[in-house]
């Protein structure tokens, strides 16, 4: 097997895995649905985008931010321009939680309502 042949073998290898991924894991690969809310991100347990999160869920889905190693610094999630979303309290300290079902398609960005445009995310409800 030449060079070109063992890189490309290796290659498909490398996505067949990633896409049979089972959907747990730090970084990326967890649950439809799921952002850490850390110290100044948002980031996306799916797909491990971060600042802004991104994440695409279909219509009916629940959405959850969890606060982790957050320590005393406080932050929120907060609804940016339209379609709208109810934002969270100000919450302080890890493992806070905030969950909303989003029932209708559309693009919600939200940020931050301590930090701003240091902390962004965006979920595409389809």
């Amino acid at each position: 097997m030449n060079f070109l042949t063992g890189w490309l073998l290796a290659a498909a290898a490398t996505v067949a895995l990633a896409c049979s991924s089972d959907n747990t894991g730090p970084g990326g690969g967890g649950a439809v649905g799921t952002v850490t809310v850390g110290n100044i991100f948002f980031q996306s347990g799916h797909n491990g985008t971060k600042n802004p999160a991104i994440d695409t869920i279909p219509v009916g889905t629940a959405v959850t931010w969890t606060w982790t190693n957050t320590g005393s610094t406080s932050h929120s999630v907060e609804s940016e321009d339209a379609p709208s979303f109810a934002s969270s309290q100000i919450l302080t300290g890890s493992g806070k939680t905030y969950s909303l079902t989003f029932t209708s398609p559309g693009t919600y960005k939200y940020d931050c309502a301590v930090h701003g445009e240091a902390m962004t995310g965006t979920i595409v409800v389809q």
